[in-house]
C-alpha cells in the first residue's frame, strides 16, 4: 500500500464529460487499405486511418485470417512521434489489435527520440490546451473506429500499453465506455506532482520541469493541469477490469508511485511486479493475453 494518494480537482468529472462529449462528437470516417501491408506471423495487417481531433490518425490493425467478431484491444503507444511496429507484445493470438500513432505520422513511421522532438509541456499551462488532452480524444475516437471492425466483437474491446501507452489505457478504461478491460504496464504519470516537485533528472519527463521553471507561476500552472490527467487520480475512474504492472527497477515510472495508481483503482484488478526496468517484460505477452481474454467476456 502506498503512502501517496489521489488529489482529484473539484471540477475533474466535467471537465472529462466535456473532453469526452467533444470526443463522441467527431464523426467516424475510417479507411482501410485492404491489403496485408505488413509481414507478420499469424495475422494480416492493414494500415487504417481516421479523423481525429484536428488531423487525420494513421495506423495498422492486425487480425487472424478469417476473424469475425474476435475481442480486441487498443495498443496505445509509449511516448515518442515514432509508430509502434506489429510485433508479438502489438499483436496476440486470438485477438485484434489496432496501433496508432498520435501526432499524425504514418503507420510505420520512425523516429528516435529527442528533445526537440519532446511535446511532454506541450500546451501545459492549462488542461483544456495540454497535448494529452487531444490525444487521450483521439484515442478514444481510435477505440470506436476499432468497436466499427468487422474482425471485432463490439462488445469486447480492451486497451493495453507500456507507459504513456498503460497511463493512457488507464484513462480510456476510465472514460471510453467501449474499453472493457485494461492491461496497464508500468504507467506513466503515475502520482506525477510527487515526482516533480523533486528534482528531476531524465527526459522526457525533464521536459516539464524546464518547461516549469520558464514561465511565471510555471510550477503552479502545470502542477494544476496534471492534476487532471495524473493517472493516480485517473484510477479513481476506472472500474473496468485493470492489470497494472510494475518494474522493481524501473527508473522512469518507480514501484511506489505505480502502486499509488494500483491502489488508487476501485474495481477488479491485479498487479504484476516484475524485477525488471522500464521495458517490456517477455511475460507481459501471455499475462496480458490472459488477462484480456478472461475479462472480455
Amino acid at each position: 500500500m502506498s503512502e501517496l494518494t489521489p488529489y482529484v480537482p473539484e471540477d475533474f468529472d466535467e471537465f472529462w464529460a466535456e473532453t469526452v462529449s467533444e470526443a463522441n462528437a467527431v464523426r467516424l470516417d475510417y479507411h482501410r487499405s485492404m491489403t496485408n501491408d505488413c509481414d507478420w506471423p499469424g495475422f494480416v495487417v492493414e494500415t487504417l486511418s481516421f479523423q481525429g481531433m484536428s488531423h487525420r490518425v494513421h495506423g495498422w490493425i492486425a487480425y487472424p485470417e478469417g476473424a469475425r467478431r474476435l475481442p480486441g484491444f487498443l495498443w496505445v503507444p509509449p511516448y515518442g512521434r515514432e509508430s509502434l511496429l506489429p510485433n508479438k507484445y502489438g499483436t496476440r493470438k486470438g485477438l485484434v489489435s489496432l496501433s496508432i500513432n498520435l501526432h499524425g505520422h504514418d503507420a510505420f513511421h520512425q523516429e528516435k527520440y529527442t528533445t526537440s522532438r519532446g511535446y511532454f509541456s506541450e500546451g501545459s499551462a492549462d488542461p483544456h490546451t495540454f497535448v494529452f488532452r487531444r490525444m487521450i480524444q483521439d484515442a478514444m475516437i481510435a477505440a470506436r473506429v476499432l468497436q466499427a471492425q468487422i474482425e471485432v466483437d463490439e462488445e469486447r474491446i480492451g486497451a493495453m500499453g507500456m507507459s504513456q501507452g498503460g497511463g493512457m489505457s488507464i484513462w480510456l478504461g476510465a472514460h471510453s465506455p467501449v474499453v472493457k478491460a485494461v492491461c496497464a504496464d508500468m504507467p506513466f504519470l503515475s502520482a506525477i506532482n510527487h515526482t516533480l516537485t523533486k528534482t528531476v533528472y531524465r527526459y522526457p519527463l525533464k521536459e516539464v520541469r524546464d518547461f516549469m521553471d520558464s514561465i511565471p507561476v510555471g510550477e503552479a500552472r502545470v502542477l494544476n493541469t496534471l492534476s487532471y490527467f495524473d493517472t493516480m487520480n485517473q484510477a479513481t475512474r476506472c472500474k473496468v477490469p485493470t492489470q497494472v504492472s510494475m518494474g522493481l527497477k524501473d527508473p522512469a515510472c518507480r514501484p511506489d508511485v505505480v502502486q499509488a495508481t494500483y491502489d488508487a483503482l476501485p474495481g477488479e484488478k491485479a498487479l504484476r511486479v516484475y524485477d525488471w526496468g522500464h521495458d517490456w517484460h517477455p511475460d507481459m505477452v501471455e499475462n496480458n493475453r490472459q488477462w484480456l481474454l478472461d475479462h472480455l467476456k
